[in-house]
């Protein structure tokens, strides 16, 4: 198989490194797409490396909006018009504005039958000797505060921050994250900006920094940190059975990981309440919401030694 890396942009989409792959991108004979959980069953029984990619409905099993239909907008922006390096520099203050109440989200969430099913069988198989590695989009932390051990978050986390002075990441879970936000951030389309001065904006705590902090996450037109992915694509090669779970499968690369893996012969599983434009790619697709379709996937298999 041949890998190229390339810049692409799509509109409405992120911009960033993505994998592009030669050879078949179909594992069935027939070309079609099963619903049958117990030949599911099997695959998981039998697999010893799981990667298991979720995204945004993952989230939303927690009550997360997907900033999708009636969440698209913060006020008059679509998120690409704040998630971006250019609209940080105009305005910096709108944008923490914007990602404080995305932060404000967050903080009050659980993790969902979703994040605990994946968590608890991350555990069990652990003991078995089988590996289960979850590949996030979420730039949440409900993956972690179920349990999970072994997450990736290709697209950063809201809930650290990065000094644009010195570079230091640092996780900062208070709230608010600064005096000057307290009590900003309401998404009404008639919400004027709070136009905070940039010198009260959160400030980098470093001896003799001070420099300006931005959310730690990957903005519109920002290229992933090259040392998630090259961990994540040592994941998608050794993987032996994969899971696609909340996700339109729009955003690359993460599009791209479960087709790449469907290209070897690798059974690729996608939950979500929809089809998606890769679910002709994958071997199985379950329809539905993922906190009913999932939990009983990846429950104990009768062949485990528990």
């Amino acid at each position: 198989m041949l890998l190229k890396t390339r810049a692409v942009f799509s509109p409405g989409l992120r911009m960033c490194a993505t994998f592009v792959t030669t050879g078949p991108t179909t594992v069935s004979e027939s070309g079609r797409t099963s619903s049958d959980m117990s030949e599911f069953r099997k695959a998981f029984a039998k697999a010893k490396n799981i990667a298991i990619i979720t995204g945004a409905g993952v989230s939303a099993e927690s009550g997360v909006p997907t900033f999708r239909g009636e969440h698209e907008k913060w006020r008059k922006w679509h998120s690409q018009d704040l998630a971006s390096p250019e609209a940080f520099s105009r305005n910096p203050s709108r944008v923490w504005e914007f990602y404080h109440y995305r932060r404000q989200l967050v903080l009050d969430k659980k993790p969902s039958a979703v994040h605990f099913a994946i968590a608890e069988c991350e555990a069990r198989l652990k003991k078995q000797g089988r590996s289960v590695v979850v590949i996030t989009q979420c730039q949440d932390d409900l993956h972690r505060l179920a349990g999970s051990k072994h997450v990736l978050r290709i697209h950063g986390s809201l809930l650290e921050t990065r000094c644009m002075s010195c570079g230091q990441l640092t996780v900062n879970k208070q709230s608010p994250i600064c005096a000057a936000l307290k009590g900003k951030g309401s998404p009404g389309a008639d919400v004027p900006d709070a136009q905070i001065p940039v010198d009260k904006l959160p400030r980098c705590e470093e001896r003799d920094c001070r420099g300006l902090l931005r959310p730690n996450v990957v903005f519109f037109g920002e290229t992933l940190d090259s040392h998630i992915l090259t961990k994540v694509e040592k994941e998608i090669e050794i993987c032996d059975l994969c899971l696609v779970v909340g996700t339109s499968s729009i955003v690359y690369p993460a599009a791209m990981f479960g087709p790449r893996v469907a290209s070897r012969g690798v059974p690729v599983a996608e939950f979500n309440m929809n089809t998606t434009p890769k679910t002709e790619y994958f071997m199985y697709h379950f329809q539905g919401p993922c906190g009913t379709t999932l939990p009983p996937a990846l429950a104990p298999h009768e062949s485990e030694e528990l």
